[in-house]
């Protein structure tokens, strides 16, 4: 078994993004000089005895190195670094044909040390040969120290040209999964969420790593609550659908996009009032976006363009002003949720740095965050009218921030009901 066998070394190109993460490891090294600093990447989690989830590494490993492999470990010293990884075994060895997680027989080829040497631009050696690190030197773990972990979260922040060209180009996958979903609709009435989810699904695998997220397909009431990931539910007509789904890329950047759609493919009435109520509170929202202005000034647009929505319908006890006082909020019945979150490797992104920075701080040029109001009527809700009741409307979008205002990442996907309808009767058509 071990004899007979050619080498198959790689010739392998560099990385893009090796010297911004060589830059990347600069800064980190400058927020504490004297310490070591250790990132792993993670290892597999087993989904049903001897098999595994599909691995996906640790996100402030691979934005400091590139290095998407298992069980590698970065460590930065004195200002150098290297990347402690798991090669591939050689053809001479039992975990070459017996190892169920990393022979490549069984798991498939892991590139060479010196191919991610390579590719990375980055000192390779085997994770078997990772120090103990018994020293007095401090050192700090990316798993237990906060610190750490609040720093790398804080220098994802600001995305650079290249990490923006990522966010777009997932964007314009999760554009195509959205035209796929509607353009299989028959088979959407007839097999529900679960249609769309695959569909969606089969995308991100074409075009991209995989799904940044677990898909949520809300047929009718289900959209009215916030994670339904389940996926199980008819499609009806008549009703709405709230499709919250986004593409990650390759390099592990994911767009994260919510429309909500007419079953019928046309609005009713009361259903166009309530979306265009909710488009016009994303719009404000997104306006609001700019350099310098605090991270909640779309979130404070958009809860006031719904606040007033809500007392128009005459649903507030009180009049929008009062409910709009930071002591009352009770407009918040029916909007439940945050309007924006910081996107980018992660769909929650840099969610450990200090609140001070985010989610309380300045926007500034570079930083990618979702403007998605909503409005959301449960089923049981005794204090709204019958016919809202089962209701959920969300439309989230990806903004960039740019120097004189923002652009929307994910525009090429149409908000307005009216472009909605256009929208979907199109692909309908070409289905």
């Amino acid at each position: 078994m071990r004899k007979g066998w050619g080498d198959r070394e790689l010739d392998v190109p560099r990385h893009p993004v090796a010297d911004l993460a060589a830059a990347r490891r600069a800064k980190l090294t400058e927020a504490f000089p004297d310490d070591r600093l250790v990132l792993p990447a993670g290892t597999y989690k087993v989904r049903a005895n001897d098999t595994d989830y599909r691995f996906r590494p640790d996100t402030a490993h691979t934005y400091f190195t590139g290095n998407q492999t298992s069980d590698a470990v970065l460590v930065v010293e004195d200002g150098e670094s290297v990347l402690y990884a798991r090669p591939r075994s050689d053809r001479d060895t039992d975990e070459f044909f017996r190892d169920r997680q990393y022979g490549e027989l069984w798991a498939g080829r892991r590139p060479s040390a010196q191919e991610i040497s390579d590719s990375l631009g980055i000192e390779v050696r085997h994770v078997k040969d990772l120090p103990s690190f018994g020293d007095d030197r401090k050192t700090r773990d990316l798993t237990k120290d906060e610190d750490l972990a609040r720093v790398a979260d804080e220098l994802r922040l600001v995305k650079d040209e290249w990490e923006v060209g990522e966010l777009q180009e997932a964007c314009d996958i999760t554009t195509l999964g959205f035209e796929d979903s509607v353009r299989e609709w028959d088979r959407v009435l007839e097999f529900g969420e679960r249609w769309i989810e695959g569909t969606f699904f089969r995308r991100a695998r074409a075009m991209g790593n995989d799904i940044g997220y677990d898909s949520i397909c809300a047929g009718g009431s289900h959209a009215t609550t916030l994670h339904w990931i389940d996926n199980t539910g008819s499609i009806e007509p008549g009703k709405l659908v709230l499709l919250d789904m986004g593409v990650e890329g390759h390099n592990l950047y994911t767009a994260d996009v919510t429309r909500t759609l007419p079953v019928d493919g046309t609005f009713t009435p009361l259903q166009r009032e309530l979306y265009d109520l909710v488009q016009k509170a994303q719009q404000a929202g997104i306006d609001a976006v700019r350099p310098g202005v605090p991270f909640l000034a779309a979130h404070n647009a958009a809860m006031e363009v719904l606040a007033h929505g809500l007392a128009d319908m005459q649903l507030l006890p009180v009049s929008a002003e009062e409910a709009l006082d930071p002591e009352s909020k009770l407009y918040a019945r029916w909007t439940l949720h945050g309007t924006s979150h910081m996107l980018g490797m992660d769909v929650h992104d840099c969610g450990r740095s200090s609140a001070d920075i985010y989610p309380k701080g300045d926007l500034a040029e570079g930083m990618v965050l979702t403007v998605e109001p909503g409005l959301y009527f449960q089923e049981d809700d005794l204090l709204v009218p019958e016919e809202l009741r089962g209701i959920g409307i969300r439309i989230e979008d990806d903004i960039l921030v740019t120097a004189d205002g923002h652009r929307n990442l994910s525009a090429a996907l149409p908000r307005t009901s009216a472009d909605v309808e256009e929208w979907m009767g199109r692909h309908r058509s070409a289905g």
